[in-house]
């Protein structure tokens, strides 16, 4: 397997090592923006292409291809993970999104949950790995994923996407023991899976807390961020940069730092110079344009960036991101002209 990088500016960004210029990719990367991910995706439905690799190694490498940027996330969904533990999925763009058409409601249905071996339950996903870090040749560094315990058991307790997400606040405050259970669970799969990934060709991994917002500070430390420690604490072990995104989470910006991960992901509504004054001594940044001012012109766009470069102000350790992902309606020759303004803007921070 290629061992070295041609373009290292991210790995380096993560470890807050001198770059020459402030590396940017964006999460959602590889979707439904771009035409050609959905000329591959007329052929197939969602977790058909999740699970061929071909498919997915296609996918994954297009935003390098035609967008230029420095980092390729692996394509593929958060939640091949519980599947894998022996939820069924379904999947239906454009019916509301992802379901478990049996949920977790009982102790009983936590305790049939299997941690699965990554390299049989989740093979896929692995030669997925393999076949898009050969196919990238070194060109740039390889991004693997996972949601976080909280995030996953969201899903899995509502059964799809929610705006009380009742089930899953209700197991928390009537009965936080067969929650710590599911979530231990789930930290420990999700561990051995991003452990994995970096064997298979992840030379960095993401754990994704979209759901850590819905939490009031002391349970969001109680039911999402210590499981988010656990597994950092486990995956470091691998020797790949972590970076943890915790969505509307500001509040918690050291504790999320505390957990020992390299990199702090940032999402819109975080002020980049207040999290730098408050961990980037200590910690990579990541992010954080409003992912809507893509629809703006491009001098626009150009001067969203250049404001958070201001703010980031000069020296290493900043990843620029999204404050989360690109929206599927995003012209392409937009989300261009927010990869080159980065590239060109940001020299001078770093001479």
């Amino acid at each position: 397997m290629q061992t070295s990088v041609q373009n290292d500016l991210f790995l380096r960004a993560c470890r807050r090592q001198p770059v020459e210029r402030t590396p940017v990719w964006m999460m959602r990367q590889a979707g439904r923006y771009l035409p050609e991910y959905r000329a591959v995706r007329a052929t197939t439905d969602f977790l058909t292409l999740c699970k061929t690799p071909e498919l997915v190694a296609e996918v994954s490498i297009q935003p390098v291809d035609l967008v230029g940027v420095d980092a390729c996330i692996i394509f593929s969904d958060i939640l091949v993970v519980p599947e894998a533990m022996g939820m069924h999925l379904i999947v239906e763009e454009g019916k509301g999104g992802p379901q478990f058409p049996e949920p977790i409601r009982s102790r009983a249905d936590i305790d049939r949950l299997r941690l699965p071996d990554p390299e049989q339950g989740l093979k896929f996903v692995m030669d997925a790995l393999r076949l898009t870090r050969q196919r990238l040749n070194g060109r740039v560094p390889l991004i693997g994923f996972a949601g976080s315990p909280w995030t996953l058991a969201a899903y899995m307790v509502e059964g799809h996407g929610s705006k009380t997400f009742r089930h899953i606040k209700e197991l928390i405050y009537g009965n936080p023991s067969d929650a710590h259970m599911l979530l231990t669970k789930l930290a420990d799969a999700v561990s051995a899976y991003l452990t994995a990934k970096i064997a298979a060709g992840a030379q960095a991994v993401q754990i994704f807390d979209t759901w850590g917002g819905l939490l009031p500070p002391d349970m969001f430390r109680e039911f999402s961020l210590q499981y988010i420690e656990r597994i950092v604490h486990q995956v470091r072990k691998a020797g790949a940069p972590i970076i943890v995104f915790c969505k509307d989470c500001s509040h918690a910006l050291e504790a999320i730092a505390a957990t020992g991960a390299e990199v702090v992901g940032l999402d819109w509504t975080t002020d980049m110079a207040d999290a730098k004054r408050r961990i980037g001594s200590t910690t990579a940044l990541q992010g954080n344009l409003d992912p809507t001012m893509l629809y703006a012109p491009r001098d626009v766009i150009r001067r969203g960036v250049r404001q958070v470069l201001e703010k980031f102000g000069k020296g290493s350790g900043h990843i620029f991101n999204l404050g989360h992902g690109i929206l599927p309606d995003i012209p392409v020759e937009h989300a261009r002209e927010f990869v080159k303004a980065v590239k060109e803007e940001s020299v001078g921070y770093h001479s």
